[in-house]
């Protein structure tokens, strides 16, 4: 048999999950080559990434790959992936989430108690929900891969910057230099992978399968079901965070405002086996003011 070609961007943390993909497919006794491929999400580091519009700025050109049989498997950041996969492309297997919350890396330590402080971040939901708990803050955007980031801080003189931690743990990232942003909501299916692989590949979707974690999988299904329907992007400031206990799923998902200016919460319990728990917390928190919050982000676009 032939090693199944892994589609993969280019940067040092996409080729940290391609391998780790590796490894694990290795495992199941299936050989693998990397084929690493250029996203225009990772050649334009100039915009923010809510101003590229475009939908899947880091998955177009590995799904145009996979459908031109180019590679046989695509590994994704999960967070990065639109709700909906291109026709022909389906989830082949997820593996068990990593971290899913967001840390700040900082110059100083005694940041707190600076009055006002300069923040980078190319994501608008943690612009918005670090405003809503700063107000005084002004945050600038930052763009590259994580080493590059991490560098710029102290180039720019900045006081700090926002990362997944997910990212900087599987680049074994000195964790010296970030405390965890426990209060702040993380992007829908932030901290886990996806792979996926075309939709006439029945026999290797089979032979993958088993490769999922069935409670990683029930938690993003949720958060991107929520992302879904509230007509979210990748890049909106829509935060969600869905958990298992026992045969419950515990969710919170938020809208805020880009300015800060507000913020709007649901925290559920739901039954794990519903299979509307992001649909239904998306109409709570829409019912509870995130409309308002919404549709002004809409009539800013």
């Amino acid at each position: 048999m032939k090693p199944l070609r892994i589609g993969t961007r280019s940067s040092a943390l996409a080729l940290w999950q391609a391998h780790w993909v590796q490894n694990a497919l290795s495992e199941i006794g299936l050989t693998s080559e990397l084929v690493p491929i250029h996203s225009s999400g990772d050649t334009n580091l100039v915009q923010p990434l809510y101003e590229m519009g475009v939908v899947g700025v880091f998955t177009k050109e590995l799904d145009q790959a996979l459908l031109q049989n180019e590679v046989d498997l695509c590994v994704h950041s999960m967070k990065d992936v639109p709700t909906q996969l291109p026709t022909g492309i389906v989830e082949g297997f997820v593996p068990k989430r990593g971290p899913a919350g967001d840390v700040f890396i900082f110059q100083q330590k005694h940041w707190k108690n600076l009055s006002q402080r300069t923040i980078a971040t190319s994501s608008l939901r943690r612009q918005a929900q670090w405003l809503f708990a700063y107000r005084n803050d002004h945050v600038v955007p930052l763009r590259g891969n994580i080493q590059t980031r991490i560098d710029k801080i102290k180039a720019c003189n900045w006081d700090g910057a926002i990362f997944a931690q997910a990212g900087l743990d599987r680049l074994s990232t000195d964790p010296t230099i970030y405390t965890p942003i426990d209060w702040m909501i993380p992007a829908p299916a932030q901290g886990a992978i996806l792979v996926t692989t075309r939709a006439e590949e029945t026999k290797l979707l089979e032979n993958i399968k088993p490769l999922s974690h069935r409670p990683t999988q029930d938690c993003i299904q949720a958060e991107r079901d929520f992302l879904r329907a509230l007509q979210g992007g990748c890049s909106a400031p829509i935060g969600a965070y869905a958990s298992v206990h026992n045969n419950r799923i515990s969710f919170v998902g938020s809208v805020t405002a880009t300015d800060g200016s507000r913020h709007i919460e649901v925290r559920e319990s739901y039954d794990r086996q519903d299979p509307d728990i992001g649909k239904q917390a998306a109409e709570t928190l829409v019912r509870d003011g995130g409309e308002q919050v919404l549709d002004k982000l809409k009539s800013h676009d």
